[in-house]
């Protein structure tokens, strides 16, 4: 029997542990999609409980913890941080399967040296443990980048926000590149509901977020429209994007704040959202096409939050590809609710059978968390799992030198050439 989370975890064969160990496990990681919080990486804060740094905004344990039945006064409540701590052990124990479950082991192994499962028999030990760490040198916000081997980090930020925070970091540099990224979501949501044009106000502000270092933008969206205000305002948005050379990212398929009472007490971004209906394809192809027809496509990353969509995309994408760019339209990595192991492997299947795999800007964190690097870890053993299993079955030419170009490729340099930073 095979230990839990060993050096070889989720590698099931002699190339994958080759692939992983000798090129994928090397690799710096970019995160160009997250939401942490710029002052915190600025003022390299610091933790006193790991209740703070691993439940603090973390939705993803929030709502795990509800489906246990804790108490809300121990999710987002104010009970200490030791007693939330406890009430996520207890549903840890629940968790067998649930990428949390992966995550959160990975990051105690990773991060505090802690190799035990997290349940309520070792709970009081692991907190205490994890705690005398934090104490420690190295244990900060900039300190955890540093350690994850992070070269670069792309924030999500509002057009309106000062980007005060991001300057202190570049006057002070830290060895992480910490860049903004444009999301507009609120402003083109108001300006549809008032039906007013912003695009004078989103023009200025997109050359300021230009002139600091911004190389990607960000779009939340429901539905893709296929005419309207909104669609109006998404192509000009892009025209900017493309004439910066810039990155878009559209994020869609994901209906938000479904739980009307919770929303009103705790606000977004709370655990309360949810995977769509796929109705995006038409809508997204009429963008593209008109963007192409205006020679104003830029480069663009699609993200569903439905994994019925990725073969849909994949299609699409190809009906859009144009050099001198390598993968200029990018199927974005499993998002959300997919980011576990059947979620990365159907996106990963997606797009080898029809997309480009070997151009693909590889995973993200997509979280508020400093700990959460080891998602990219978490990708990288996956895609070598998939890669050796399919050279172990003759279905993929045993050439570790060019297989491991391309395990490289996707964890690091594609992102780097493809974003330019």
């Amino acid at each position: 029997m095979k230990k839990y989370m060993d050096e070889d975890f989720l590698l099931t064969t002699k190339v994958a542990k080759e692939l992983y160990h000798s090129h994928a496990a090397k690799m710096p990681i970019i995160d160009y999609h997250c939401h942490l919080q710029p002052r915190e990486i600025a003022e390299d804060k610091r933790w006193s409980d790991i209740a703070e740094v691993w439940l603090g905004g973390d939705h993803y344990k929030w709502r795990q913890m509800r489906s246990n039945g804790v108490d809300e006064k121990f999710i987002t409540g104010d009970s200490s941080w030791r007693e939330k701590f406890m009430q996520y052990a207890q549903t840890m124990e629940r968790l067998v399967k649930n990428p949390l479950f992966d995550w959160s082991h990975l990051e105690l192994k990773r991060y505090f040296g802690i190799n035990e499962r997290l349940c309520s028999a070792s709970a009081e030990r692991i907190w205490k443990k994890c705690n005398a760490k934090l104490k420690t040198k190295g244990f900060s916000a900039q300190g955890l980048m540093k350690k994850s081997n992070v070269k670069v980090v792309c924030t999500t930020d509002d057009p309106d926000d000062s980007l005060e925070w991001h300057k202190k970091i570049a006057a002070e540099p830290f060895g992480v590149k910490v860049l903004p990224a444009w999301r507009p979501d609120r402003i083109l949501k108001e300006a549809v509901a008032k039906k007013k044009d912003p695009m004078e106000h989103l023009a200025e502000r997109h050359k300021y977020f230009e002139k600091n270092g911004c190389v990607l933008s960000d779009y939340g969206i429901v539905d893709i429209p296929e005419k309207g205000l909104y669609a109006d305002l998404l192509f000009e948005c892009l025209k900017m994007d493309a004439k910066a050379g810039w990155t878009t990212q559209l994020h869609f398929n994901c209906i938000r704040n479904l739980n009307t009472k919770m929303f009103k007490k705790l606000g977004p971004d709370t655990g309360y959202d949810a995977i769509n209906d796929s109705r995006n394809a038409m809508g997204l192809a009429k963008l593209l096409d008109r963007l192409e027809k205006a020679d104003a496509l830029p480069r663009v990353i699609l993200y569903s939050l439905n994994a019925n969509d990725f073969e849909t995309l994949t299609s699409i994408m190809g009906c859009f590809q144009k050099g001198p760019d390598r993968g200029k339209i990018q199927l974005g990595s499993a998002w959300w609710f997919l980011d576990h192991k059947d979620g990365m492997s159907r996106q990963i299947d997606a797009l080898g059978a029809l997309g480009c795999l070997g151009n693909f800007v590889g995973m993200l964190t997509d979280s508020r968390s400093f700990l959460s690097y080891t998602r990219h870890e978490y990708f990288r053993r996956i895609l070598c799992r998939k890669l050796g299993e399919e050279v172990e079955r003759g279905e993929i030419p045993c050439d570790l030198k060019w297989l491991g170009g391309i395990v490289e490729d996707i964890s690091y340099n594609n992102a780097k050439s493809y974003f330019g930073v």
